[in-house]
């Protein structure tokens, strides 16, 4: 028996379901990094509004100090922002880690049950390969015996203490 149509199906669906998992974990995990680069760039943000207002301190202009300021302000307002979103995202990546690490399993153990399978009839292809082989040698030990007594019969006739010479 091979192994069935409905076992390969269902590994073939079991691999489309792994790379669809695989790949809506990378797709998380690109919104990941594309938020840690915002807060990053947010982070740069406030620094150069800090440095901003520090080399207005020392010029005396006004809008320079305003505009860093602001450019602060609105830098922490942001990163503030990007924080909850960030750990949502991380969440999602967990989720979806897990979603893909459930779905390969289900593929290796959908793969593994096609090879004990295959293995399974290959031990058994192999057992009536002997089966056969043993029973052509059998059958022709029993054809050459048959064909041999004969002639033993006949040989031990002509030696036989009645036929023999006195």
């Amino acid at each position: 028996m091979a192994v069935s149509r409905a076992l390969r199906r269902l590994l073939r669906i079991r691999e489309l379901q792994e790379e669809q998992s695989r790949l809506a974990l990378e797709s998380a995990l690109g919104e990941l990094h594309r938020l840690e680069h915002a807060l990053t760039a947010a982070m740069e943000r406030k620094r150069r509004g800090r440095s901003l207002v520090q080399a207005s301190a020392q010029t005396g202009e006004l809008t320079d100090r305003l505009a860093g300021f602001e450019e602060t302000r609105s830098a922490s307002l942001h990163a503030a922002a990007l924080g909850p979103r960030i750990d949502g995202m991380g969440d999602e990546v967990t989720d979806r880690r897990e979603q893909f690490l459930l779905k390969r399993v289900e593929r290796r153990q959908a793969e593994t049950l096609i090879q004990e399978t295959e293995a399974r009839e290959a031990i058994e292809d192999g057992r009536r390969g002997q089966q056969a082989l043993d029973d052509w040698y059998s059958s022709r030990l029993y054809r050459d015996g048959a064909d041999a007594e004969p002639d033993v019969s006949a040989a031990e006739g002509l030696a036989s203490p009645t036929n023999t010479v006195t």
